[in-house]
């Protein structure tokens, strides 16, 4: 989908009879189509192929031969015991990007077990750091592994692109699900690489940074970051509590993560007092980063995230319009667009055989023979 915001062509291959499984991945539904695949398949063309038919691997042959990029994530092997893995596809067309993304990698001894993000997430150690220390560990809200995945692929397909200006050469892109969740444990696995002790669940909090966290307040919720002496003066002085700042308790971080528990106690209620729109207009006037913990509903509606263009509409002929998010990277020269809805399964299929040159009574063969999905 990004490479698609960024003005490439992007032909989706699904398989019949329904497609992607994610299509049905609901409700809610527009149009028929679950709103989780609505959110990661616009500017994308549908089409419909059965590889198991000899016609079917023919028109896939035919867009390997034109594409720049061949993105798949089948479980390691399968689509090469199709008859296109990465060996033979290079040798039809070698400058081809081959990127595989699978749960587990194409090497090591999880190779072929399937991946899903719940079980990165769990197996990567996130889930382990996630929630509170005396509940059960927690998914992140989002599906954040699959997310960061899909990012990594982006980025190894770029590379492979730039690589391929100085050497007119493709080459294999492997990602999987684990190590993409593994990476983002940074700090957090630095930790238990140094010292042989992982920080385990902290709620909010930061197991190196106090305060630095989310806070009840009267109306809501705040998150309050104070990263170093500056700040902590300043965040004492906002509270009314100037005395803080050179108590010997917490005159240092190392002194603040020491005597935690009694900090919080003493933070607490003064916070308390406060309204979520007076404690953000207050630690920001003090130049003390802040922040309310909004609702899905509030960051949606919110006046700056439309400033940013971070909420577009886009309208199908079939299902009609529907609100998406807008594209992150903002570019001076080559900006991205937010177009094409996502489609219909099978929606392109004519289409796209047009494009490769099949004139209509092959198409209609291709029909007859099972070989587009209808």
């Amino acid at each position: 989908m990004m490479l698609a915001d960024m003005g490439a062509q992007i032909i989706k291959v699904e398989p019949p009879p329904h497609g992607d499984d994610s299509r049905l991945w609901g409700p809610p539904f527009v149009g028929g189509i679950s709103t989780y695949f609505h959110s990661i398949n616009r500017g994308k063309k549908s089409l419909g192929l059965n590889l198991k038919a000899d016609s079917g691997k023919r028109i896939l042959w035919e867009l390997i031969d034109r594409a720049d990029i061949l993105l798949e994530n089948f479980r390691p092997g399968v689509l090469a015991n199709l008859g296109f893995g990465y060996d033979a596809v290079s040798v039809r067309n070698p400058r081809l990007i081959y990127c595989s993304i699978s749960g587990f990698g194409q090497t090591g001894p999880y190779r072929n077990r399937p991946g899903y993000d719940v079980v990165a997430q769990g197996e990567a150690g996130l889930m382990d750091l996630t929630g509170y220390p005396d509940q059960p560990p927690a998914k992140v809200g989002t599906s954040i592994s699959d997310i960061v995945t899909g990012m990594y692929g982006y980025q190894g397909i770029l590379l492979a692109l730039l690589a391929r200006h100085r050497s007119n050469k493709g080459q294999f892109i492997d990602v999987s699900l684990l190590d993409s969740t593994l990476s983002m444990l940074t700090y957090q696995s630095l930790m238990y690489l140094t010292t042989g002790k992982a920080p385990g669940r902290m709620g909010t909090r930061h197991p190196s940074i106090v305060p630095y966290e989310c806070f009840q307040v009267g109306d809501g919720f705040v998150n309050i970051g104070v990263t170093n002496q500056k700040q902590w003066t300043a965040f004492c002085r906002v509270l009314g509590l100037p005395e803080l700042a050179t108590d010997p308790r917490f005159v240092n971080m190392t002194e603040r993560l020491a005597n935690y528990d009694l900090l919080k106690q003493i933070v607490t209620p003064r916070l308390a007092s406060m309204s979520r729109a007076e404690a953000i207009s207050r630690m920001s006037e003090a130049e003390i980063p802040v922040g309310p913990v909004n609702t899905l509903a509030e960051i949606l509606e919110d006046p700056h995230i439309h400033a940013r263009e971070m909420v577009k509409e886009l309208t199908h002929p079939q299902y009609g319009p529907i609100r998406q998010l807008g594209l992150p990277i903002k570019m001076s020269d080559t900006p991205g667009t937010v177009e094409g809805p996502p489609p219909v399964f099978g929606e392109h299929n004519e289409e796209v055989l047009r494009m490769l040159g099949y004139p209509e009574e092959e198409i209609d063969e291709f029909w007859r023979v099972g070989a587009i999905a209808k």
